[in-house]
């Protein structure tokens, strides 16, 4: 039989088809929760999530009653997407994520019920000036999680990263409960400084494509000491007095850029791990290869693995899958 998986993220929603635990049709539509913030309605992403759903089973000529669930996570779920669930409080085991799925039935959509799966926001009651740091929340990384636990068999105590226009990091224990997450934007800065800094010159708007080791170290080391701010600049001197390729230069600026987020997640009081956790890296070869090369560098966690890329495909459809057969949908 079949399910239809939603996932909506700030700036993209993708809709598989599932036969049998197996992606069979994907597509994907470039309206996000950010169009809902912009637009003042979430309207346009609504019509393009009942798009995609009527693309994927007329394109395998499928009846709607073909399908037996339709799973959606991320950010559909928040208060700028088609139906709000509140978040969980870690720690959170994958029963209890299951359980906490809601169904909602919403015709302008689709004419079946769609389950959401809900987020997950760290233990942090009440929200003060000196404790606000040790807060953070996420939409989607959970069901992400609870893939990667399924498919490489995961046992915790882990970190596991997850790395993109804002990097996530979600600890769980030797359970493997979700016990709490925190979240950089080093992938918006990284953007930021490439594109629209003094630095876009010396970069060509280009980001790092091939990983220089030697270049990723040092600017992890630089950064160490100098901070991010005076270390981007210097990748403009670099530019004007050494015969440094752009790749070169792209390569230590993202080390600059990933040791100020490591120094976050050593010193914070949003996750809850020790240093004997396993850090698992998830995303793209370069960010993985890059992350690896500095956690490595860093030595602080002594067990670091990176996430082969096939077992990264389609990660919050089969998350929620998973959460699905643990609530007992058939």
């Amino acid at each position: 039989m079949y399910t239809i998986t939603i996932d909506t993220g700030t700036t993209n929603t993708r809709i598989t088809l599932w036969k049998n635990d197996i992606a069979h049709y994907k597509t994907s539509k470039e309206v996000g929760v950010r169009d809902t913030a912009v637009d003042g309605n979430n309207s346009r992403l609504k019509a393009s999530i009942k798009e995609g759903i009527d693309e994927v089973l007329s394109a395998n000529m499928l009846r709607l009653g073909d399908v037996t669930k339709i799973l959606a996570s991320g950010m559909i779920t928040s208060n700028v997407g088609v139906f709000e669930v509140p978040h969980l409080t870690a720690p959170v085991g994958m029963q209890e994520v299951a359980d906490g799925m809601i169904s909602q039935y919403l015709p302008d959509i689709v004419e079946k019920e769609i389950w959401f799966v809900p987020g997950v926001k760290n233990n942090v009651s009440e929200i003060t000036m000196e404790n606000c740091e040790a807060m953070d929340m996420m939409r989607g990384e959970e069901v992400e999680t609870i893939a990667l636990i399924r498919r490489l068999n995961l046992s915790g105590p882990s970190v596991i990263v997850l790395p993109g226009s804002h990097s996530k990091y979600v600890a769980i224990d030797e359970n493997n409960k979700i016990t709490g997450c925190l979240t950089s934007l080093a992938g918006e800065i990284l953007s930021v400084i490439t594109n629209h800094t003094i630095i876009a010159n010396a970069l060509e708007k280009s980001f790092a494509d091939e990983l220089e080791k030697d270049m990723i170290i040092q600017g992890y080391k630089n950064s160490q000491q100098y901070g991010l701010s005076r270390l981007t600049f210097t990748v403009r001197i670099m530019d004007q007095f050494t015969d440094l390729t752009v790749n070169q230069k792209a390569n230590f600026l993202l080390g600059v850029v990933l040791s100020d987020e490591l120094k976050a997640v050593k010193n914070s009081k949003a996750l809850a791990f020790n240093k004997n956790s396993n850090v698992v890296i998830a995303g793209k070869d370069i960010l993985k290869q890059a992350y690896e090369v500095i956690f490595n560098e860093d030595k602080y966690f002594s067990q670091v693995t990176s996430v082969d890329s096939k077992d990264l495909e389609d990660l919050a459809g089969y998350g929620s899958i998973c959460l699905s057969e643990m609530r007992g949908f058939s």
